[in-house]
């Protein structure tokens, strides 16, 4: 039983990562080459997941407003602007190309 609750967590990673990579290369972006930042990042998506029921940005707090808090499932809407003015996303998923 452990063994399919690890395979299914692995499967749910690579299809967050190739989630993210697919909108990081559409927006123009790469993703955080550090694979131990990029993983710890794409792991804290996946717990609010199952702790909330939507991949909320992992930096930013969830205030269980339904309408403040869709604008931080990631890719959140502060991205874009963050990534123009600093070179990178708030918990660095995104960067600049």
């Amino acid at each position: 039983m452990a063994e399919k609750k690890k395979e299914t967590k692995l499967r749910g990673e690579k299809q967050l990562l190739k989630s993210f990579r697919r909108h990081a290369r559409a927006a123009g972006f790469k993703l955080q080459p550090d694979e131990k930042i990029l993983n710890s990042i794409i792991k804290g998506e996946l717990e609010r997941l199952k702790k909330y029921g939507a991949l909320y940005c992992p930096c930013r707090r969830v205030t269980g407003n339904p309408e403040e808090d869709k604008k931080i499932i990631c890719p959140c809407i502060f991205h874009k602007l963050e990534i123009k003015q600093d070179g990178f996303c708030k918990c660095r998923l995104f960067l600049k190309e």
